[in-house]
């Protein structure tokens, strides 16, 4: 017996969530199926305070970058690790191809607290020179989408829905 695969969250659900949730407190501009919110991110009591924007589509994964502090002038023009493109500096939160997040998950609950992980690690970073977050760090753009197109249809052919 299969079971189907939970119903994803439409945008304006997500939206919903995190404007419901004081973690991830702040405000956005809701679309047609997408969304932009910014909210603030504090990886600890002692830690300065990040201007995070995340931005949604039903589409694809969702994308947070961070706007203030300018974390490339805080790393002294050194490259920064773990992110999708420096400037604007977008995190990378987790693996796509491993399926850690899912449109089904809440971004509240998951995308808002990765954010104040990846800043808690960066700050070490900032003072170690060594990465300590683990996974992997991101292949550019092009070849990003390519291996992920490729493998996700390998590993996981079209299934037939259960509805």
């Amino acid at each position: 017996m299969r079971f189907a695969e939970p119903k994803p969250l439409t945008a304006a659900q997500q939206f919903l969530l995190l404007r419901k949730n004081p973690l991830s407190a702040g405000n956005g501009t809701l679309g047609s199926g997408c969304f932009e919110w910014r909210f603030r991110a504090t990886p600890t009591p002692l830690s300065r305070i990040y201007e995070a924007r995340l931005e949604f589509a039903s589409d694809r994964s969702p994308r947070v970058y961070i706007e203030t502090p300018d974390l490339v002038l805080l790393a002294g023009g050194k490259k920064l690790p773990h992110v999708y493109e420096q400037s604007p500096t977008r995190l990378c939160l987790y693996l796509p191809r491993t399926y850690e997040w899912q449109p089904w998950m809440r971004l509240d609950q998951t995308v808002v607290p990765w954010t104040s992980l990846w800043l808690f690690y960066f700050e070490d970073w900032l003072g170690e020179g060594e990465w300590r977050g683990g996974g992997e760090h991101p292949v550019p753009r092009d070849v990003e989408r390519r291996v992920s197109r490729s493998r996700l249809q390998r590993q996981h052919p079209p299934r037939e829905r259960i509805e």
